[in-house]
């Protein structure tokens, strides 16, 4: 069995892809903080698509891990010369399998903070990019302010210490580029948050004004933040899918990336020091991204979480399996066209009643064996952000709210940390040790989990909102998630 590294590129089977460029040629030009499945399924595979066609070679990722679990893809990427096997996984069962070459080299910040602030620092890097999920802004869910009193982040406020955080990091390598009078790099958040580019704009510039008041100005005059919308349905790599990597192709990567065929990106075009030709790897260059992102956050992002909760309370464990069961499929189809549909603006070239189904084709998909854990996790970071907006929105115009309201009383159910069986449900969340107790409060104080104002702000005080919530909160309790979705059909 062949080892996926450099030397043994021209010895894998023929029926693999490998990059056809010379990787030695390559230069870095952007640095990447989160190297993980979505970013490898993603951003780096639309370059690698560029590099293949003689463009781009001079804009090569450096990867960057910051947090303790990225230890483990440091070393991965280390031994395997920054190659990874993407499998694309189509609803016939087809895989189609490229190695991807556009990873150049990959930092671990807290060997060598230095390191990976001076990779910065170098004129070479035009870009640095981001995926380091939703709460890796540090932002208040609720008011959107910086949360200063983070302990890293006031770690990495006080002189003379080696920086912990993206943060801290990345505003270091800035200073030192003002101080050498080196124009500063791109910010690229390619994060689900709404206005992505704008939140990366207020969370760095809040950081620096906080170190440094001078150094945020400029930042705030100088540095580029585009905004992005990125979809793409990227599971967790599992040991069943190293196995089949092994089996079909024939190589050993110690971390594959799987994925589903579809995939978007659209990107504003805003760069202080130029970038890849993404247009021409299929990526949608715009001069005004909001459509594009409140379509997939309100729709597919929310829909996900409109999924989820029911769907491991009613007992399914793969997306796919409850995408199928019709009842589920019609609760998120109702949801979108009678709920999210009319918050969104006309989404140019995109025919969004054709989009809806399209997306419950994808959550459909019994290849990609997505699994509903996944999508429950971070659950604080998330339905703050990409499903409150359209209760608030239909509140505000008189619009329908019970599905979507249905959505976060589910949440609250699964958020007790025990199914319909009597079964634990590992609650995965940063906030988990305060949102449990409270979910656990709920059969007797229904609003238990409502009145968390950091979370929901003043939701609870709206007459609307708590007549919905309550009801389907008490059917979940009496009915369990089928029979509740039952009601809603009937809605």
């Amino acid at each position: 069995m062949l080892s996926l590294n450099a030397e043994n590129l021209s010895s894998l089977p023929d029926g693999l892809a490998t990059p056809n460029y010379d990787r030695g040629a390559l230069r870095t030009g952007i640095v990447h903080f989160g190297v993980g499945g979505f970013h490898r399924a993603h951003q780096a595979m639309y370059l690698d698509r560029l590099m293949s066609d003689g463009k781009a070679l001079d804009w090569a990722i450096c990867g960057v891990g910051v947090m303790p679990a990225d230890q483990r893809m440091r070393d991965v990427l280390t031994a395997q010369d920054g190659l990874y096997t993407l499998v694309v996984k189509a609803p016939d069962g087809t895989l189609e399998a490229r190695v991807i070459g556009s990873i150049r080299e990959y930092l671990y910040a807290p060997d060598d903070p230095d390191a990976v602030v001076e990779k910065m620092a170098s004129p070479d890097t035009r870009i640095v990019s981001l995926t380091v999920t939703e709460g890796g802004y540090n932002f208040n869910a609720v008011t959107g302010e910086f949360m200063a009193d983070n302990p890293d982040v006031q770690h990495d406020l006080q002189p003379g210490n080696r920086p912990k955080t993206t943060f801290g990091l990345i505003t270091a390598a800035l200073q030192r580029r003002r101080e050498r009078d080196v124009p500063p790099f791109t910010i690229m958040s390619c994060d689900n948050i709404q206005g992505n580019g704008d939140a990366a704009r207020r969370s760095f510039v809040a950081f620096a004004r906080l170190r440094d008041p001078a150094l945020a100005t400029w930042m705030a005059e100088e540095v580029r933040f585009p905004n992005s919308m990125v979809d793409r349905i990227t599971p967790v790599t599992t040991d069943d899918d190293r196995a089949a990597v092994e089996e079909t192709f024939g190589i050993s990567d110690g971390w594959p990336v799987v994925c589903e065929p579809f995939t978007q990106w659209a990107l504003e075009d805003s760069f202080g020091l130029g970038r890849p030709p993404y247009e021409d790897a299929g990526v949608q260059v715009v001069p005004d991204v909001e459509p594009y992102e409140l379509m997939k956050l309100r729709l597919l992002n929310a829909s996900h979480q409109g999924l989820c909760y029911f769907a491991w309370l009613a007992g399914y464990r793969l997306v796919h399996d409850a995408a199928q069961d019709p009842l589920f499929a019609d609760f998120l189809l109702t949801y979108m066209r009678r709920e999210a549909t009319p918050t969104l603006a006309e989404v140019p070239g995109v025919d969004l009643a054709q989009y809806q189904l399209q997306l419950i084709e994808r959550f459909s998909n019994a290849q990609v064996r997505d699994t509903v854990a996944r999508l429950c996790a971070e659950s604080s970071d998330r339905i703050p952000k990409w499903l409150l907006p359209v209760i608030r929105h239909n509140l505000d115009t008189g619009g329908e709210i019970l599905r979507a309201t249905a959505v976060v009383a589910s949440w609250a159910r699964y958020a007790e940390g025990v199914d319909e069986q009597g079964e634990p449900i590992d609650v995965v969340d940063q906030l988990r040790d305060t949102l449990v107790p409270i979910a656990r409060r709920q059969r007797s104080e229904p609003l238990a989990f409502v009145e968390n104002r950091e979370l929901f702000g003043d939701l609870v005080d709206n007459e609307r909102f708590v007549t919905a919530y309550r009801k389907v909160l008490d059917s979940l309790h009496r009915n369990g998630a089928r029979a509740t979705l039952e009601e809603l059909a009937k809605a």
